[in-house]
This record gives structure tokens, C-alpha cells and sequence, in this order.
């Protein structure tokens, strides 16, 4: 598969469309977070959905379903990229949103927690609700790849019950090499162009004895050549679901362990 990988230039009129759907996204988002009756996704499903939905996340499942932002109706295509969009709801029984916001505060212990996934954190800069976070990603899918990249975080708490985050990365530059004596990082937007550009929008809702935790994910990788894509985009396409995935029962662990659910 490795041979099908090549090297190639995030072009601005890529980023440009990219942002775009982003601003449209963020829209919208903007719109749910600011009405409690709209704040989870569920909240907007028919009440026989919605209620089906509760029933499967308090029976411990996590949803993740594929989202996609419109624009008069019509997809929005990005020249030279393909959008990863996605969003992921689970519930956390007997959490408060205290402690929901601590642990993803607790950027020092996310190396332990979401490993391997998350090698390296290192908070750059801190003010109030404001971080500024380096990560280091390890994936591993058709390749293995390593990123380095610099959130700027968000916190946002409209009432005693619900908070919001802004994620957005400022910077990801792919590893070459990476562990290696010759390690070194390409080019920023001129890599392999498996992920680009990544941000991530979560929500806590506090009720039914535990917390919602809701989480947007929203990407931009190259485009897969057609001669290949039959082959890459499922496994491309399954990237941010697994990542949700694992994201999501790595903090249920975290929070609902003995230890963790006796500390506010």
C-alpha cells in the first residue's frame, strides 16, 4: 500500500473552501449551543428516535454517526480534499460536569489516558478558559503516521449544567522518521497530506444521573486519486469513527473508575 503514498502541497484554494465549510459549520453550531432545547443532537431527532438513542446510550453504547455541512442544499466540494466529518455521543453514568471538565482540562494525564494515540501533551500557554496545547498523534491505518500539532482550546460553560469546547489546530506538521535519530518534520502543508487540518467541538450536558458528552470531529486530508479510491476511503472514512470511538471509552474509563468518581 505503500506505494500508492506520495508527497504533495495543500493548495490554497483547498484551504480557502475548506474554511468555508468550516465557518458554515460553525454556524450552525453556534445556533444549537446557544438553545437547551438543541444543545445534543439528540435533542433535534423525533421523540421516538430521541428516545431510542437515550435508551442505547445509557445501555453504554457510543454513536457515532457521519455528518455533513450543505450549503443552499448542496454538498460543498473541496478541490483537492476530502472532509472527514463525523460526530460521536456517549454517556458517562454517574459523572458531573465538574469532573468532566476537569479530566479534559488535565492535559498532563492525556499522554496515560488516551494513548497510544496521544504520545506527547505539553500546554504551551494558559489564560482563564484559554489553552494553547501541543499534541503529538500516532496513528496507525494503511500507514503508520505522527503529527505534531498546537491546539488553541476553548472553554465555554453557558450555565450549570452544559460547557462547550473549541478545538482548533493552529499547526500540524506530519514526522518523518519519527523516533528516530534522523527525525524530522515535513513541511508544514506539504506532507503526505493525511490530515491538514483537525478540529474538535465537544459538549457536556449534565442530567439523568451522569453527563452527556457529545463530540464534533471535522478534518481536511488530500484527495484520494480515483484509481485508488475504491480501495483507501474505507479505511480513510473509518479513521475519525474508530478515533471517536476509542476517545470516548478511554475518558468513560477514566471518569467512572473508583478512584476517579470519589473526587469533585
Amino acid at each position: 500500500m505503500a506505494g500508492v503514498v506520495w508527497a504533495m502541497e495543500l493548495r490554497h484554494e483547498t484551504a480557502e473552501t475548506f474554511q468555508h465549510y468550516v465557518d458554515l459549520t460553525d454556524a450552525r453550531m453556534q445556533s444549537e449551543r446557544d438553545d437547551p432545547r438543541r444543545f445534543l443532537y439528540l435533542d433535534s431527532l423525533p421523540d421516538k428516535q430521541e428516545q431510542a438513542m437515550l435508551d442505547r446510550l445509557r445501555d453504554g453504547q457510543i454513536i457515532a454517526v457521519p455528518m455533513r455541512t450543505t450549503e443552499n442544499g448542496k454538498s460543498i466540494e473541496i478541490p483537492g480534499g476530502m472532509v472527514h466529518h463525523w460526530l460521536a455521543i456517549g454517556f458517562l453514568p454517574g459523572v458531573t460536569l465538574r469532573q468532566a471538565l476537569a479530566l479534559a482540562q488535565d492535559y498532563p494525564r492525556q499522554e496515560q489516558i488516551y494513548g497510544p494515540d496521544v504520545q506527547k501533551v505539553k500546554v504551551i500557554a494558559h489564560d482563564g478558559q484559554h489553552y494553547v496545547v501541543d499534541f503529538r498523534f500516532y496513528r496507525q491505518a494503511i500507514v503508520t503516521v505522527v503529527y505534531n500539532t498546537e491546539f488553541s482550546v476553548d472553554y465555554f460553560e453557558p450555565d450549570s449544567t452544559r460547557a462547550y469546547t473549541v478545538a482548533r489546530t493552529t499547526r500540524i506538521a506530519e514526522v518523518e522518521n519519527p523516533g528516530k535519530p534522523d527525525e524530522k518534520e515535513y513541511p508544514v502543508g506539504n506532507d503526505h497530506g493525511y490530515m491538514w487540518r483537525l478540529n474538535l467541538y465537544t459538549r457536556y450536558e449534565e442530567k439523568d444521573g451522569g453527563v452527556y458528552m457529545q463530540e464534533e470531529f471535522l478534518a481536511l486530508s488530500r484527495r484520494v486519486p480515483a484509481i485508488f479510491a475504491w480501495l483507501v476511503n474505507p479505511y480513510v472514512r473509518s479513521i475519525p469513527r474508530d478515533y471517536l470511538t476509542g476517545f470516548f471509552v478511554a475518558t468513560r474509563k477514566a471518569l467512572t473508575a473508583p478512584a476517579a468518581t470519589k473526587q469533585e
